[in-house]
């Protein structure tokens, strides 16, 4: 793959109409496209939605005129004429596929391609955007919070602290048994869309429309040729299929990777502009801006979804109601078996997607996304405002927000294969970014209580509290609850009774033993429908592994007061397994 300039010269030879814009390799690779600086700017720069919406981009301007790029879907004698009286001078139109004027117009409108992916939901609807932290009164009514326990420590500091300790443990429980419930329900129901080979083989592939993968990258040089080699195999009409490597602009490295792995004519790169926050969603609403597929999924760099998924996520949307705005592809792990971190993960991930959503499901309750292997109606996610840039757990927020206006997300059966964490440090820092999302995306929706409550109801409000804003509280009591209960079972009552009375010490206690009994039994549930039944007994770990999670969230609550849009980022090629 050579890299040229994807706005050349004027009066070079790649500015001539059948080089103005070539397919195919060239013009994928943006690699010299922040090279030297240009005075050429568009005499009028039009709405991204608009020239997407009317297939055109002006690129240069040259001696007859201003040379516009057009994909035909517009009249080009109106469009020429509409054009020529915008700008004030004479308009030279240019054909050029769909998929490069669409490209040209992410590079020609960056400025307003990244203010649209930026903040394109913090202005249209700032009351669900997580670029606020705080509003005022949550502000307000925390302080006021803050003060009142302040008090009540320096008045009654022993019944303050056991009313505290209590209520911490009532919470705790009640999130583990929201989680029991939820489970138990899930066991009883088989919701994934059951879609046969036979289902897949009677499709007419002429009849499939155009699919759009976003596959956001950063500083993944090393598993970029496994990406190219994964996306390769998907079973789908390749002159409708899409792919877009977004890829930051400063990573050269990575860019320059994707060029060496040789991909495909329907694989283009797609540099997202500099800017603020620089965030997973922020790269993936630039790619939604231009995407072209009536269907888009999100891939991560180290997935390898099963080859006909997108196939049979068409026929799951097809099957479903016009309100399911995404089918969510389960996730499992091809290096498993590679060490007690990968086998716990692997158990969670078999409990979660196995369990967790289809109770969900069962029930009618929100479901918050993974962050990958989530299929899209386009236009739906649109309609919702995309990702939100500033919530760093940006699925589980969008799953929340297209639940809050009456829309499902599906399960299918269908798997995609990713990369476990290995090591420790790195698990903590993923899963830091992941709760501090969940805070995050609590604390959004927690603005509006009445609102919310009226948009989704009590039951499914009372849901979101539980699985939201209960998962990181939850995680927040292990490492206290474990203090609790070592000094209860350790120290005599004479030494703990003048803190905490013994009942509600005993309380606690029982609480966490509890808690903690029930998340082995559900962890151990993972297994069954994987057949995988040599991981159950890695499930008696699991306190251990909530205590990492646990190490992760108080790291997330303070990256939520220093550093609350900070995106932290995690190592993926790291694993030893060959896949």
């Amino acid at each position: 793959m050579t890299a040229v300039d994807p706005k050349p010269d004027p009066g070079s030879e790649a500015a001539r109409p059948d080089l103005a814009l070539p397919a195919g390799a060239a013009v994928r690779e943006q690699g010299r496209h922040r090279g030297a600086p240009t005075d050429w700017r568009p005499p009028h720069r039009c709405s991204v939605q608009r020239h997407v919406d009317e297939g055109w981009v002006a690129s240069a301007r040259i001696r007859e005129g201003v040379l516009v790029l057009t994909s035909g879907r517009s009249d080009p004698d109106v469009l020429r004429t509409a054009l020529a009286e915008e700008f004030g001078e004479p308009v030279v139109l240019r054909t050029a596929s769909e998929s490069d004027v669409r490209q040209r117009i992410a590079y020609e409108l960056e400025e307003e391609v990244a203010d649209l992916a930026a903040h394109g939901l913090a202005r249209t609807n700032p009351a669900l955007s997580a670029r606020t932290v705080l509003s005022r009164g949550q502000r307000i009514g925390g302080a006021i919070a803050v003060l009142a326990l302040a008090t009540c420590l320096v008045l009654a500091p022993g019944t303050t602290a056991a009313i505290v300790t209590a209520v911490l443990s009532l919470g705790f429980l009640a999130g583990i048994v929201f989680k029991f419930w939820v489970s138990m329900v899930g066991a009883r129901f088989d919701l994934v869309e059951q879609v046969s080979v036979q289902d897949v083989a009677a499709l007419d592939d002429a009849a499939l429309p155009t699919y759009t993968v976003l596959v956001p990258v950063f500083h993944e040089a090393n598993i970029v040729a496994d990406l190219v080699r994964n996306l390769e195999v998907l079973d789908w009409p390749k002159d409708r299929l899409e792919v877009l490597v977004l890829v930051e602009a400063e990573d050269h490295e990575t860019r320059q990777a994707v060029v060496d792995a040789a991909p495909p004519d329907w694989m283009r790169i797609v540099i997202v502009p500099p800017g603020s926050p620089q965030t997973k969603p922020r790269a993936c609403n630039v790619g939604l801006s231009i995407a072209q597929g009536e269907y888009v999924v999100i891939y991560d760099a180290e997935d390898r979804p099963d080859p006909d998924q997108l196939k049979k996520v068409f026929l799951t949307f097809d099957r479903a109601g016009d309100d399911t705005v995404c089918v969510q592809a389960a996730l499992s792990y091809f290096n498993a078996d590679e060490n007690a971190l990968t086998r716990m993960f692997t158990l969670e991930y078999s409990y979660w997607f196995d369990y967790m959503l289809a109770g969900l499901d069962a029930r009618s309750l929100p479901i918050p996304l993974g962050g990958t292997s989530n299929h899209f109606r386009t236009d739906l996610l649109r309609e919702l405002g995309g990702w939100d840039p500033y919530n760093v757990t940006e699925d589980a927020d969008l799953g929340i927000r297209a639940s809050a206006v009456g829309y499902r997300v599906s399960v299918v059966n269908s798997t995609t294969m990713e990369e476990a964490n290995t090591s420790i440090p790195n698990f903590v820092r993923q899963r830091s970014r992941w709760i501090k999302g969940y805070m995050q995306t609590a604390l959004v929706h927690a603005r509006r209580p009445r609102a919310l409550v009226r948009e989704i109801g009590l039951r499914r409000a009372a849901a979101f509290a539980l699985l939201i804003a209960g998962t990181p509280l939850t995680f927040l009591g292990m490492l206290p609850g474990i203090v609790v209960t070592v000094a209860t079972l350790v120290l005599p009552t004479s030494w703990t009774a003048p803190i905490f009375p013994t009942p509600v010490l005993w309380l606690c206690v029982l609480d966490f033993l509890l808690g903690n009994a029930t998340m082995i039994y559900l962890t151990m549930m993972g297994p069954y429908k994987r057949a995988r039944f040599d991981l159950m007994g890695w499930a008696l770990l699991n306190p251990l592994y909530w205590v990492l999670h646990s190490v992760a969230a108080y790291k997330g609550l303070w990256q939520l007061i220093t550093r609350p849009h900070y995106w932290e980022k995690t190592e993926h090629g790291l694993t030893k397994t060959a896949h």
